[in-house]
């Protein structure tokens, strides 16, 4: 048998409370972004490298869950230290090289500037410790969920997307990622079996979310246009959690936040996607009325 959540909600109550629940969003991020916390973090944000779109394939290819890459000594500048036995994830570094070269014509040199490449090592944030374990942590606005997950969210979600033909498992995922969904064709969903009942709950919604919205993708045009997926993803995952009685807010505004880099336009631009999106998973591991009055 199928398990789905009980909500004694009818259609229209659910749709009017998501389309409440999205608009919420963007005005939670528009306050965060006025405190000191945002501030920290993207201060944090700003010192790493904007990666180009082959890079970003050769990080993910390597390590899926990855979310700060930097190399070794741009962590230290960062108050943190890779730990003894990383193994670094290869990338193409480049250099410009000046090069002095006698113009055939004229006899005069000239000064000739090429791009060179070499591969270089980096390493997620994961692979890393805070140097000063005191210190105030600026990488993340986003907090993770305590609690439990008394509507049974997590054995919803994985009976959906089983019967859609996915492979859903919880096991220990290194590093700092809750759950992934994999791109290369093998339909598997994984997350973390570290998490609190809560948090697990929400990333099964969040990684359901990008299922639906994002599993026949190109991998290419997921990593171009990442920070919009996520955004719609976690946005998904926070209005169907909240229809359910599951409030993430404490996790789920400041990772909005964060991919969206706090601007709200992007929150709104999306909001017809998130609903559509978010009233397809909802309607899925709910149970009708018709099924409610059954039991």
């Amino acid at each position: 048998m199928v398990r789905k959540v009980k909500n004694s909600k009818s259609h229209e109550q659910r749709r009017a409370e998501a389309e409440a629940l999205q608009a919420s969003i963007a005005q939670q991020v528009e306050e965060l972004r006025e405190s000191e916390a945002w501030t920290r973090f993207l201060d944090f944000a700003q010192s790493f490298h904007r990666y180009s779109i082959n890079n970003l394939l050769l990080i993910l290819s390597q390590q899926p869950e990855a979310t700060h890459v930097a190399g070794y000594r741009t962590w230290q500048k960062l108050g943190r230290q890779v730990r003894k036995g990383e193994k670094g994830i290869r990338i193409f570094g480049g250099r410009d090289v000046v090069t002095t070269q006698e113009d055939e014509r004229t006899g005069e040199e000239k000064e000739q500037r090429t791009r060179r490449f070499f591969p270089v090592s980096v390493f997620d944030m994961s692979q890393t410790d805070p140097i000063d374990p005191e210190a105030q942590d600026p990488s993340t606005i986003a907090h993770k969920l305590t609690g439990e997950d008394p509507s049974g969210i997590v054995d919803a979600v994985t009976d959906y997307l089983t019967g859609q033909g996915w492979t859903v498992t919880r096991e220990p995922i290194p590093g700092t990622a809750n759950g992934y969904t994999t791109t290369d064709g093998s339909r598997r969903v994984v997350v973390d079996s570290g998490l609190s009942p809560a948090q697990a709950a929400k990333t099964a919604l969040h990684e359901a979310a990008h299922v639906i919205l994002h599993a026949d993708e190109d991998p290419a045009e997921y990593v171009e246009h990442r920070g919009i997926k996520e955004t719609e993803a976690e946005s998904v995952a926070y209005v169907v959690a909240g229809i359910l009685g599951l409030d993430t807010s404490a996790y789920s505004i400041g990772y909005v936040a964060g991919w969206s880099k706090g601007d709200a336009e992007t929150i709104k631009e999306t909001a017809a996607h998130v609903l559509r999106t978010a009233h397809t998973l909802a309607e899925a591991i709910t149970e009708s009325e018709e099924e409610t009055e059954a039991a």
